[in-house]
Parts: C-alpha cells; sequence; structure tokens
C-alpha cells in the first residue's frame, strides 16, 4: 500500500504537468536524496540533449533511493533544476515514463548548473 495519496477533490489547472498538486503521506522514515546529475561513476557526463541526460539522472536518482531502501513510487517531491525552460516538454516526456500515481508534487525552475549539465534532480522520499 502506498504512502502517498492525493486528496479527494484535488484539482489543478487544465495545462498542469505529470505532477500532483497536493499530497497526504505517512512515514517513519524520511528519505532524501541530494541534486543528482547526468554524470557516471567515473565522473563523466553522459548525454548531451535533455531527453538523454533527464533518463540518466533518473537513474541515478533510482540508485540512491535503492541504498535507503526506496524506489520512485516512495517519492512525495521532487525538484528540477533546468538550464533552460524551453526544454520543459522534452524534459516531462522522459520523466512521466518513471512514476506511477499518484504522481509526486513537484516544483522547476531555470538556473545555471555546473558543468554542461541540462539538468539536475533531488527527491523527498517516504519509508514505511
Amino acid at each position: 500500500m502506498s504512502c502517498k495519496k492525493v486528496p479527494e477533490g484535488a484539482k489543478q489547472h487544465i495545462t498542469a504537468g505529470p505532477y500532483s498538486p497536493v499530497l497526504e503521506v505517512e512515514f517513519n522514515k524520511l528519505v532524501l536524496i541530494s541534486g543528482q546529475a547526468p554524470i557516471d561513476m567515473e565522473g563523466n557526463i553522459i548525454g548531451t540533449t535533455i531527453e538523454e541526460q533527464t533518463h540518466f539522472t533518473l537513474e541515478n536518482c533510482k540508485k540512491q533511493l535503492a541504498q535507503a531502501g526506496c524506489t520512485l513510487d516512495d517519492v512525495f517531491k521532487v525538484n528540477v533544476y533546468l538550464t533552460d525552460l524551453d526544454m520543459w516538454p522534452k524534459f516531462n516526456e522522459v520523466y512521466v515514463t518513471y512514476f506511477n500515481k499518484p504522481l509526486p508534487v513537484r516544483t522547476a525552475v531555470q538556473t545555471g548548473l555546473l558543468y554542461t549539465f541540462l539538468v539536475e534532480i533531488e527527491m523527498w522520499a517516504a519509508k514505511k
């Protein structure tokens, strides 16, 4: 059984992306992962497109969560940092394939990132 749910009657605007407007979360432990980027264990930046970098970054997120005994289904909050918000639609095409409902709540901002990163993602998860 999921530790998160969208409260009955929660709504958001028609143009909303793949996220929940509000979540109720029940947990015993809180798991937070630092901002993950498209970089492998040897320090190599993986991918030159937003799609490639998003995929690799989300895979890094999955690995970090697994170290704490969590999966993406346990994630209730995601912060996304993009170097250019014009990449938002392409980012979402990849992002939505990684999550089941109820989707995490999410914030996205445009900012400068290290190296040639196009994306960085941090997550909050609830562990029962």
